[in-house]
């Protein structure tokens, strides 16, 4: 991967302030001010804190990694990255330093939001706070091919509805603000979805033998297999163009 190019996409990431704004700053001021109202108050067995402050990191980190498709978009837009092709810099190290700057930005999410959590209470010990954070991270991997994917298939005016929709959704049906599903078939079909085994990364890896589950393993690899195939297919079909 080229240094110069990793440098230069990290600096451009955290000079966006609207992608600051959404992945950092809403899902902390909603964890302080709602979390700071039931700080006493348990859900599921777990403290209110610890379970919404695991659910708004795995929707501050969503935003965080699908907004790589915001600045692919921008290129496009420009011609890069037909122009990429004939430059010395990869394939690999173009969507690498996307990927990395976007992981970056979730890290920094998660630190300001279990900081909060801290502050708030929560007490975890270090492995806890580790594991959590590790599973946290794998859980990112298809919503990282989904930010190329998705900055190959739409424009930038309306890439910022459609990361806007996408990221609510995932994070509704996910649980990241509260279970909606607890039982039945609809509880199946949610489990089909990788964001809520982001959000039960948080809740379920502290203490709980066995996790994560096959179920997780398999949700998050079909999702990243089936969502690369498709974003593959849709870069070569985008810089390919006359």
């Amino acid at each position: 991967m080229s240094s110069t190019y990793l440098r230069y996409e990290i600096v451009r990431t955290f000079r966006n302030r609207r992608f600051l704004l959404f992945s950092l700053a809403f899902p902390l001021i909603l964890f302080l001010s709602i979390a700071g109202a039931h700080r006493n108050a348990t859900l599921g067995g777990v403290s209110f804190p610890l379970y919404y402050m695991t659910g708004m990191a795995a929707w501050g980190t969503m935003v965080a990694m699908i907004s790589s498709g915001a600045r692919i978009a921008a290129e496009r837009q420009i011609g890069w990255t037909r122009q990429m092709r004939i430059t010395p810099l990869s394939v690999r190290s173009y969507f690498g330093a996307k990927v990395v700057s976007g992981y970056l930005l979730a890290l920094v999410t998660m630190i300001a939001l279990f900081l909060a959590g801290s502050a708030l209470g929560v007490r975890l010990s270090a492995g806890e706070w580790l594991t959590m954070t590790a599973l946290l991270l794998v859980g990112l991997v298809p919503f990282a091919v989904l930010g190329i994917l998705l900055g190959h298939l739409l424009t930038v005016d309306s890439l910022g509805p459609a990361l806007g929709g996408a990221t609510a959704l995932f994070a509704l049906l996910g649980g990241a603000w509260g279970p909606i599903a607890t039982g039945g078939v609809f509880l199946k079909i949610v489990k089909c979805i990788p964001s809520y085994w982001l959000v039960q990364a948080g809740k379920s890896a502290l203490g709980s033998s066995g996790w994560p589950p096959l179920e997780a393993w398999i949700v998050i690899a079909a999702w990243t297999v089936a969502l690369g195939r498709i974003a593959a297919f849709v870069y070569e079909r985008d810089t390919g163009r006359v």
